[in-house]
């Protein structure tokens, strides 16, 4: 009997060893399919979060030190030889501005202020990691300057604008082409004479908007499809444009597929990603903005933005038409930029202009307690990422140079001239003057590099992911593209320059997604940004799907980084389909070398029709 009993027990042990064991399997077969599900099809009620589920997608694990990675790929379990390809359905995925992501987390952001166009950026646990494919019938973009007054439908298959703005010449339907006739809600004749109108307003000499190269930085907001800012573009003026990813579908995706200057961006709660004194002049065409909310916070917000003496152009039904609410909006709108010290400067028809006072005098002859009140002395108005808006209006300093323009040259001289605001970040006009130096050196290096697959006209949309003084971009002046610059959250008090020189720019953390659609960037460069990342313990493997889902096909990147970085993202062009063409070279160290470096050019390749099947 005590065998037998024994015999019992041992068998119970080993059916619960069993047991045990299959559990354990299947909980690893979870676990892998998981981490791969954004690859794999799913239901439409799934995809748009509509049965409740929250699935948590796979992301890479990131590794801390380049130089100790295995350098076969075979033995490195890290580097996969292919990725998977996301549901077709998030061909147009903008991570950190899903708002399917705010109801699977079930945020509860508030409507009246904007909140839900905001970022909201996805845990780790979260990302995507896939490689968002283009819509069905994808081509090459027209190119630059054909594109400013066409593109491919197929590329950005939204009609909903043409029918909603047919009467104000945003977009016509034609054929397999969507074409831009120039028109916008305040300028139905078309931008390029409206802005002539607007010179006349100021009376700049020869109706010319740029007004002798002094009005070169504008900021257009609600831009729509950015027709306002493309026809700035001969007048050697460049704007950026901005709108929200709102029920006016694609606004900004039709800009950048043009190959307009713009971005994704909304007036809420949080100052815009862009330093102080950044513009000439502000533009709102029937933008729909509420500018009286929150005692002004949003005129604050754009007075933040101007240089002394900046302009806002303001064309709306509040600025002439006569019903009793309009002039009740009208009448309290003028009353709060009086008491922000801006004074209009012209009026007529449907248009209204104000300037921003150059100093503090005005500012100093208000009322005690005068509403609304100047920022305290602690406030830095160059600090804006993640940082909320304030009711507050911004003084000079005593640094500041209060000239009209801040005492820039005029454009193209600003380009190459050291700014004023140089001392501010402590540069020395001589280390500026290098700075711009080397970086022709190094982009005429590069094209030399790219010559022999370069087409005429192929690169509109550039980015510079680590902007620094904007040499990179100064240096591209002469070919007919233009660049956003970005600075690192940790560099961004240097965006005032690139602001100061002439160009555009924002800030951003290379460990979030960017503000943007896929495939809205011919040309990536990215200098020491994958080692800026992996020392701060982001994912460099993730960045590389994000700056997949950023660049075009037939785009190029540029990544200029030491040897170990090169080594290691060299083992993902295959996967992420960037073999298309591939060049490396170690270039000549510099005043800007850090340590020995090596410059890797690829271009993507353009997908099948059915990525899925790839």
């Amino acid at each position: 009997m005590k065998y037998k009993s024994e015999l019992n027990l041992a068998t119970k042990q080993l059916k619960y060893f069993l047991i045990g064991f299959v559990v354990f399997l299947g909980l690893i077969c979870l676990y892998y399919l998981s981490s791969f599900a954004p690859g794999l099809h799913r239901s439409d009620d799934q995809a748009d979060g509509i049965d409740g589920t929250d699935p948590v997608f796979g992301g890479f694990v990131p590794h801390r030190d380049f130089d100790d990675l295995f350098e076969d790929q075979e033995l490195n379990p890290e580097v996969p030889k292919s990725l998977p390809i996301c549901d077709i359905r998030l061909s147009e995925l903008i991570p950190c501005l899903d708002r399917n992501l705010i109801y699977q987390l079930k945020m509860k952001p508030n409507l009246t202020l904007m909140e839900h166009y905001e970022r909201h950026c996805p845990p780790q646990e979260r990302r995507y990691n896939c490689l968002v494919p283009p819509p069905n019938g994808y081509r090459i973009p027209i190119r630059w300057p054909a594109s400013r007054d066409e593109v491919w439908k197929a590329n950005i298959p939204h009609t909903h604008l043409a029918q909603e703005k047919s009467d104000q010449n945003w977009m016509v339907v034609n054929g397999e082409k969507i074409n831009f006739p120039g028109g916008g809600t305040h300028f139905h004749d078309g931008a390029d004479k409206y802005i002539i109108a607007l010179a006349r307003m100021l009376k700049f000499p020869g109706d010319k908007l740029h007004n002798n190269g002094t009005i070169r930085n504008v900021f257009d907001v609600g831009c729509g499809v950015a027709s306002f800012g493309a026809y700035l573009l001969p007048l050697d003026i460049i704007a950026m444009s901005l709108a929200p990813n709102d029920v006016h579908e694609n606004q900004i995706q039709f800009a950048l597929e043009r190959g307009i200057p713009s971005t994704l961006g909304v007036l809420g709660t949080k100052r815009l990603p862009y330093p102080s004194r950044s513009f000439e002049l502000a533009h709102c065409s029937r933008c729909r903005i509420d500018w009286l909310q929150r005692d002004g916070i949003l005129l604050l917000e754009l007075d933040r933005l101007l240089r002394p003496g900046g302009y806002f152009v303001y064309s709306s039904p509040e600025a002439y038409a006569h019903d009793p609410e309009n002039r009740r909006i009208w009448n309290a709108l003028h009353d709060l930029l009086r008491r922000m010290c801006w004074r209009v400067v012209a009026k007529k028809d449907q248009t209204v202009i104000w300037a921003k006072p150059l100093s503090n005098s005005c500012y100093l002859k208000r009322d005690p307690g005068a509403r609304p009140p100047l920022c305290s002395s602690d406030d830095d108005p160059d600090t804006t990422w993640n940082v909320l808006m304030k009711a507050c209006i911004s003084p000079y300093s005593a640094k500041v140079h209060r000239q009209r323009g801040s005492g820039l040259d005029p454009w193209p001289q600003r380009l190459t001239s050291a700014p004023p605001r140089l001392e501010e970040i402590g540069v020395t006009p001589e280390e500026f003057q290098e700075d711009t130096s080397i970086w022709h050196f190094r982009v005429v290096e590069y094209w030399k590099q790219m010559k022999s697959v370069i087409q005429k006209n192929s690169i509109r949309n550039v980015m510079d992911m680590n902007s620094n003084l904007g040499g990179f971009a100064a240096a591209l002046n002469g070919k007919d593209v233009w660049v956003m610059n970005v600075a690192p959250v940790h560099a961004s008090t240097r965006s005032k320059i690139i602001y100061d020189r002439g160009l555009i720019g924002t800030v951003h953390d290379w460990c979030e997604a960017f503000s943007t659609y896929p495939r809205t960037y011919d040309l990536l460069h990215a200098w020491t940004v994958f080692s800026d990342i992996d020392e701060r313990g982001c994912g460099v493997e993730d960045l590389l799907i994000e700056m997949d889902r950023i660049l075009r096909p037939h785009g190029f990147v540029i990544i200029r980084d030491k040897s170990s970085v090169i080594n290691y993202i060299r083992k993902f062009i295959t996967a992420l389909r960037w073999d298309a063409w591939l060049s490396e070279v170690e270039p000549r160290i510099d005043a800007l070398s850090s340590t020995e470096e090596r410059v890797l050019i690829v271009r993507k390749k353009k997908w099948d029709e059915n990525p899925q099947t790839m």
